[in-house]
């Protein structure tokens, strides 16, 4: 998606006319809605500053112009780019603005500065390794840029900022090698600017290049299943963008400083779906490994660690795989310090107890800081779906007071998952009455995919069809159906049954892993099986768990399968406490669809057992 695009005659004149930050305000409300009046300002001001730049002869009038492309399957959009042509070479320079005054270095920590963000400074990404970054993330995603032969030329134009002979913005021992390949002009570097531009540009285009760019194929999405091994080899599968670098970077020299002066550190990292909480902890978890420090990645939830062995299966030994990937239920009797760094995944699915009967132990929170040096948690509180969930902030920050250990949340934001659109999620959590102060209305180019079918064999039809593809879109199903062919590995075996609309499928069989299974199509997987894994596209099967009465959206526990253990006590404690059992079981299934509903990247397609909740889904849509 593009915000505007022109040529350089219609920019200029457009520039010329006063109207320039008019037409890119109008145009991007249709699509994210209303710009905040500093972002307006920053058009204003941006564009005048490219007006002095494109201002020369030698640039043709039909060179291309496209201003906040946003990037497919992320939130992240581009400033500035420029299309053209250099003899038979197909290019586009990507032209990252800032209007940054003052910079600080940053030298412990690869790839970061300092500067005045908001109301304060703030550490953020290099400018010219996030233009990089950037242009890493449009040839992952963007198949025409290699079948058309598509060169990408980043740079960053920071137009208030008065470079220097010896300016740490350029330092080759720190940035060098970012600066190299994306190139810094400050506000008196209009002509060196104007030289990068034309070695690129030398004919225009007419947008041909960007009319590629915005409208080619999409990639299939990388997963993080399908890249861990690459990335225990040392290949760099993902370029961590924005705030997954800032928080990579912090991470990594807090671990290393913990090492130095043997003082307990814990970090939280806050990230909704598809923020790259899992793809952050992986390179984590592989940079100690190759720093020779003693460290784990844990998790609770079995799924992604299941798929993980079996990818990494033949490449590594089975001890060697399963010494890396955790349970957390695993440091009960661990000595203290006996761990440099234990990076904890889906840090909200912790217990209290431990062991197969959950009555070992003291809380696994406590037991993980006490056994590490350095503990990571990376957290999502709308994720927590059993009764045996206890991982919060405050529960991690008093264990870390109690250890006496250095401690700092942060926080991620940019999107990966839902095609990268926040504005979905923010939607998801209203309509779900989960928060609901984030008042989204649905708006028709909200850019993911989202629909409500009217019966479950329209939806199974539908995600068959997406998963013949690639094998990676899935049916899920909240648990309101008994899985009475567990273990029984007969497909015969019908747990789901919608006989009013002539539906059966079972839950997954246990002989194959589910997430990644050949024949998985043909089954339905639950939370347990899905949690912490992404797909491209999901249908999700909304279960007379949840329903819409007299206006508001109603759980009821009471209808949930007995073979779900996510809930076991629920009804005992209603007994007791009745209005305590109604909230902790509204949040538990609540959080339980909102993440059903958003494992798929690309689309969800859902259908509703109550026709009042598929009708109100359906005026949500409106």
């Amino acid at each position: 998606m593009i915000i505007y695009d022109s040529t350089k005659e219609g920019f200029m004149k457009d520039v010329e006319s006063g109207e320039i930050a008019d037409r890119i305000s109008d145009r991007c409300q249709t699509r994210f809605g209303k710009p905040s009046p500093s972002e307006y300002r920053s058009w204003e001001n941006s564009m005048e500053y490219m007006y002095k730049v494109l201002n020369y002869n030698n640039l043709p009038n039909n060179t291309g112009v496209a201003i906040e492309y946003n990037i497919p399957l992320t939130s992240k959009r581009i400033d500035f780019i420029l299309s053209g042509c250099s003899s038979n070479h197909k290019a586009a320079v990507i032209i990252e603005l800032k209007q940054w005054e003052k910079i600080e270095k940053v030298s412990e920590k690869d790839g970061i500065v300092k500067t005045y963000l908001g109301r304060g400074v703030r550490e953020t990404t290099h400018p010219s390794y996030q233009a990089l970054s950037y242009k890493h993330l449009i040839e992952d995603f963007i198949e025409s840029v290699e079948t058309e032969n598509i060169g990408l030329y980043p740079c960053a134009f920071l137009h208030n900022y008065k470079l220097t002979p010896n300016d740490p913005i350029n330092d080759t021992d720190v940035y060098g090698e970012y600066v190299k390949y994306a190139p810094i002009f400050g506000k008196t570097d209009v002509e060196k600017l104007r030289s990068f531009i034309s070695q690129y540009i030398k004919y225009g285009d007419n947008r041909d290049i960007i009319y590629h760019i915005q409208n080619g194929k999409i990639r299939p999405s990388k997963r993080l299943q399908d890249t861990l091994l690459n990335m225990l080899k040392g290949n760099k599968e993902f370029m961590m963008i924005d705030e997954q670098k800032i928080v990579y970077e912090s991470a990594k020299n807090m671990a290393l400083s913990s090492l130095k002066d043997n003082n307990k550190k814990v970090l939280v990292v806050k990230g909704g779906p598809g923020t790259g909480k899992s793809v952050v902890a992986i390179n984590l978890l592989v940079e100690f490994i190759n720093n020779k420090m003693v460290s784990q990645y844990v998790t609770k939830n079995s799924a992604p660690r299941d798929v993980f062995f079996k990818k990494l299966k033949g490449e590594y030994t089975q001890e060697y795989v399963k010494n890396l990937f955790k349970s957390s239920g695993t440091y009960m009797n661990s000595e203290k310090d006996t761990f440099d760094s234990l990076v904890v995944d889906e840090a909200h699915r912790l217990n209290e107890k431990s062991g197969f009967y959950g009555n070992q132990g003291e809380h696994q929170i406590k037991e993980i800081i006490n056994a590490s040096k350095c503990s990571i948690f990376f957290i999502d509180e709308y994720q927590r779906v059993t009764m045996k969930d206890v991982g919060d902030i405050q529960t991690i920050k008093h264990f870390a007071k109690e250890f006496n250990a250095e401690y700092k949340e942060m926080k991620l934001e940019s999107q990966f998952r839902c095609n990268g659109s926040d504005g979905y999620l923010s939607w998801l959590n209203n309509v779900l009455e989960i928060e609901k102060t984030a008042n989204f209305d649905w708006e028709d180019n909200f850019d993911y995919e989202f629909k409500v079918v009217d019966s479950p064999l329209e939806l199974k039809e539908i995600i068959y069809n997406k998963n013949k593809r690639n094998n990676k879109s899935r049916l899920l199903a909240g648990y309101c159906w008994n899985w009475d062919g567990k273990g029984k590995n007969d497909p015969y075996v019908h747990d789901i049954s919608i006989p009013e609309k002539n539906f059966e499928m079972s839950w997954n069989l246990n002989n194959e892993l589910w997430a990644i299974g050949e024949t998985s199509i043909d089954q339905v997987g639950c939370i347990h099986t899905s949690q912490g894994l992404e797909f491209d596209y999901v249908g999700v099967i909304i279960g007379e768990d949840m329903r819409y009465e007299d206006g508001e959206i109603i759980t009821d526990f009471f209808k949930r399968a007995r073979t779900d253990q996510s809930l076991k006590g629920i009804k005992t404690l209603y007994k007791k406490e009745p209005e305590k059992a109604v909230k902790i079981a509204d949040e538990i299934i609540k959080n339980t669809y909102r993440t059903l509903m958003t494992r798929g990247m690309k689309g969800c397609y859902i259908y509703c057992v109550d026709e009042n909740l598929q009708d109100y889904f359906k005026g949500k849509l409106a």
